[in-house]
């Protein structure tokens, strides 16, 4: 049950300050926006951005950017090599610093996402969630969020998922501040960047339960 502090905050506090912080980032960070734009273009090519729609607050769709990480190699088929293959050295670098991440202060910028909150994942990932996983949905995505500091992709999706509608049931100004300053401190450390068997965490298949029942 939400406490009456918190939906103040959801309601008026919230995406004023995440609009206000994500204007003052991109300023401040423009000359690393400019160095990681032009060692992506030269290391990996172009485009620069990877985009890609990702679901929003109520599941609304949005285009999501990224800095790109992965190279474009294709087997004889014409079907993207495996990430681990894909994912070079200056790849995984990008995203163990989460600099990968910063052109996502522009979806923050237009309102798609929030500084705190819980990650946007793929679109075929929808039909899949049960009704608590959905409630994830309530509130924007974000570019940290409690399964960020609980362990990034070094924890299984249940896990996250049940963290996700936690700051959900408990999102405050103090929390979120909170979550901030243990994200800066985890990218410093760089942990939790991949899963224990991938390059980058393993697909989401739905649930346990809901694939015996299937």
């Amino acid at each position: 049950m939400r406490n009456s502090k918190g939906g103040i905050y959801r309601r008026f506090i919230k995406r004023p300050m995440d609009f206000i912080l994500s204007l003052i980032a991109i300023i401040v960070l423009s000359p690393i926006f400019l160095v990681v734009t032009l060692l992506v273009k030269v290391k990996l090519g172009g485009p620069v951005l990877f985009k890609q729609k990702r679901p929003g607050l109520n599941e609304n769709i949005f285009i999501m950017y990224k800095f790109r990480t992965m190279t474009d190699e294709r087997d004889e088929d014409g079907q993207p090599l495996p990430d681990n293959v894909r994912l070079t050295r200056f790849g995984r670098f990008l995203r163990s610093t989460s600099l990968d991440e910063l052109p996502e202060l522009l979806n923050i910028l237009k309102g798609d996402m929030s500084i705190i909150g819980p990650r946007p994942l793929l679109v075929q990932y929808l039909p899949l969630y049960n009704e608590h996983q959905k409630r994830r949905h309530e509130v924007r995505p974000g570019l940290s969020g409690l399964a960020q500091i609980g362990g990034r992709n070094a924890i299984g999706w249940e896990d996250k998922f049940n963290l996700d509608v936690e700051y959900v049931d408990n999102l405050g100004f103090v929390k979120d501040w909170k979550i901030i300053f243990l994200t800066i401190k985890m990218v410093f450390v760089r942990e939790g960047i991949n899963s224990e068997t991938a390059a980058t965490m393993e697909p989401f298949r739905g649930t346990k339960k809901e694939r015996i029942g299937l």
